[in-house]
């Protein structure tokens, strides 16, 4: 191997721990755990201990470490290239140790320019917003192993899944101490336990990948393998997943491979060129985001992202990816004007790249981790998202469903008055609902940048804001799919949220917030405890409408089907303030049945109208069923019931 650097100065020593197999499959976009060889490791050579360091930088002349060990000079720390094609630099430099601050000094060899580049495999980085990469063991004695185990049963389709989304930065944060957000630990002893209280089946984190600028929430990633230092070390984010695994709540991570942003210490032009990103705009730069996109025909871009995906499944044991922004991905003209972007080879406007990529993803995380799960957040009509890639899917577990959230809010947005008019807004989604494996999403996006809180976007007098609320949580349960809300939401969080401050925690001594978090708990129950609601939920044959036809009334009737007929759950919503006394539904069976809940009871800060009592279908034809049944709709409410 040659000196990169003829100087007798250089301190480096010659070292690879890359085999031929390593880099043909990296060349090839074949490798899927680069993160065990790239970067920086700790190790033994000739007896004396140091660290190793690796990193693809075709385009160099020179790349050398540079640190406090060196005064952040690098003359005298100059690696190695690989004498092969793959563009790697590596080299061992001795006496260093977990904890050394480093970077890698690049020239580019057309240019002569000079760079100072955080490593892209960095395993921990300094809190932002410095940028120096941290020499790091990720060495972790796991105690899940229970969880793990049973991790296929509890977190398959046919299971609940009710996701609670987080912004670890302003969950709760201490405003004795500076304002500043709690820790990884922090979480693990206040998190954990409240949505174990909540009854959430998962947590799914905003990016915790490193970000350099905190008002991104995590969506412009510069240290893609390591958890943000803002919030503790590696382990400390261990523990945390290890503490939700112990109370059998799963975690999903949100994961961003669609952009990166341009940094200096980051992937934009790592070695002087377009090394991670396409060099043409058109390609390469995403005008929504200010950001930059990646090559997804670059063999070695393809082993780095899938490395990545796998990293966090690995080593993090996460449970589930949720994929951000793959409609930007599948369409080469998203958010391009006319000439702003380049057609595929077939002159379409489908990144034919990024298709491949993400089929290939999903294949590598399905078929290397058993019991995982992958979320598309995929807000067009593009067809198969969730199909598997051998019958020409792209292989995805469940996808956000977007149209759901738009025509939903669209609807609860409006006076009860008007909403006889606009029933097909609440009902069409069941023209589609069993297309793909759908998600009902009312996340972090639907309350920034000026759309207010959910509560704030409910229409009437405060009673009825908290109604609206109440009913729409209750369809949103109800609804086929599994279910995600943001935190704040579950409270009935007044004001927009803030990134960089607290949720307003002090809103749950007021009995309408705390109503709300009553309701959600409990729906978090009878999703978890009806199998009906569960076991086909992804299936037309877990669904069936009784009557949608009720504009008049603005009422909606339906069931939902597990396995056992007898475990069928009726829902009735009535989504107007006018009390519904002897409203009659058509059942298919005769007997007994009785309401297990109804979003109008006191406790929720409702007006207490339920149907209590005697509740018998008697023999008669109603909405094309054998029997009927007599309610009592609530007002704003929704009454959901079963036999007894």
């Amino acid at each position: 191997m040659k000196n990169s650097h003829e100087s007798p100065e250089n301190k480096v020593q010659a070292l690879s721990m890359l085999t031929d197999f390593d880099i043909s499959l990296f060349n090839s976009g074949k490798h899927f755990k680069l993160y065990e060889k790239l970067g920086s490791r700790v190790t033994e050579h000739e007896n004396k201990k140091g660290v190793y360091f690796a990193v693809w930088a075709p385009n160099a002349s020179k790349v050398s470490v540079i640190g406090e060990f060196n005064g952040w000079a690098g003359d005298e720390h100059y690696l190695f290239p690989r004498w092969d094609s793959s563009g790697i630099w590596e080299g061992f430099i001795e006496g260093l140790d977990n904890g050394t601050l480093y970077k890698y000094k690049i020239q580019n060899s057309a240019s002569g320019r000079i760079l100072e580049k955080g490593d892209p495999f960095a395993f921990y980085w300094e809190v932002p917003p410095k940028t120096a990469s941290i020499v790091w063991d990720n060495s972790y004695k796991w105690k899940d192993k229970k969880w793990m185990q049973k991790r296929i049963e509890l977190n398959a389709l046919d299971r609940p899944i009710s996701v609670y989304e987080v912004h670890l930065g302003s969950w709760k944060r201490k405003f004795e101490e500076a304002n500043r957000s709690f820790s990884y630990r922090e979480m693990a002893e206040e998190l954990v336990s409240y949505v174990k209280e909540m009854g959430f089946t998962h947590i799914e984190f905003m990016p915790v990948m490193e970000h350099p600028f905190f008002g991104s929430w995590g969506y412009q990633v510069t240290g893609y393998f390591a958890p943000s230092s803002r919030y503790g070390t590696p382990q400390d984010f261990m523990y945390l997943v290890e503490a939700f695994h112990n109370e059998n709540i799963g975690v999903y991570l949100d994961w961003v491979p669609s952009h990166f942003p341009n940094d200096a210490h980051g992937l934009f032009e790592f070695d002087g060129t377009s090394l991670y990103e396409h060099e043409d705009p058109r390609q390469g730069y995403h005008p929504d985001w200010n950001s930059y996109i990646f090559n997804y025909g670059r063999n070695e871009v393809r082993s780095f992202l899938i490395s990545n995906a796998c990293y966090w499944l690995d080593v993090f044991h996460a449970d589930g990816l949720r994929v951000d922004a793959v409609a930007s991905m599948l369409y080469l003209d998203y958010s391009r004007n006319e000439g702003e972007w380049i057609p595929n080879k077939y002159g379409g406007r489908e990144n034919l790249e990024a298709i491949d990529f993400m089929k290939e993803m999903n294949e590598a995380v399905y078929g290397n981790f058993e019991g995982v799960q992958t979320i598309a957040e995929e807000s067009t009509s593009w067809p198969m998202v969730t199909k598997p890639t051998y019958l020409g899917g792209l292989g995805f577990g469940m996808k956000w469903m977007m149209g759901w959230m738009n025509d939903t809010l669209v609807y609860f947005g409006k006076d009860a008055i008007y909403r006889n008019h606009h029933q097909n807004n609440i009902t069409f989604s069941m023209t589609y609902a069993f297309t793909e494996n759908f998600m009902l999403p009312l996340s972090h996006d639907e309350v920034v940048h000026g759309k207010g809180s959910l509560l704030s976007r409910m229409p009437g007098d405060e009673w009825q804001k908290f109604a609206n609320l109440r009913c729409l949580y209750g369809y949103m349960f109800t609804h086929p799919g599994t279910n995600l809300i943001f935190m704040g939401d579950e409270f009935g969080q007044s004001d927009e949220w803030k990134h960089d401050k607290s949720l307003d925690w002090w809103l749950e001594e007021h009995k309408y917030h705390s109503g709300i978090k009553e309701l959600i708990k409990d729906l978090n129950k009878v999703y978890k405890s009806q199998p009906a609601m569960y076991e086909k939920q992804f299936s037309a044959e877990g669904f069936e409408w009784i009557d949608y036809t009720d504009s008049t009334n603005s009422v909606i009737v339906y069931m939902r089907k597990g396995h056992d007929p007898e475990n069928t759950i009726f829902i009735a919503v009535n989504f107007t303030p006018v009390p519904r006394e002897g409203y009659e539904i058509g059942v298919p069976f005769e007997g007994e049945f009785e309401e297990i809940l109804n979003t109008d009871y006191e406790r929720y800060g409702g007006s207490n109208m339920f149907n209590g009592g005697e509740l018998k279908s008697v023999p008669g034809q109603q909405h094309g069923q054998k029997y009927k049944l007599k309610l009592s709709l609530s007002p704003l409410g929704v009454s959901i019931l079963k036999m007894k």
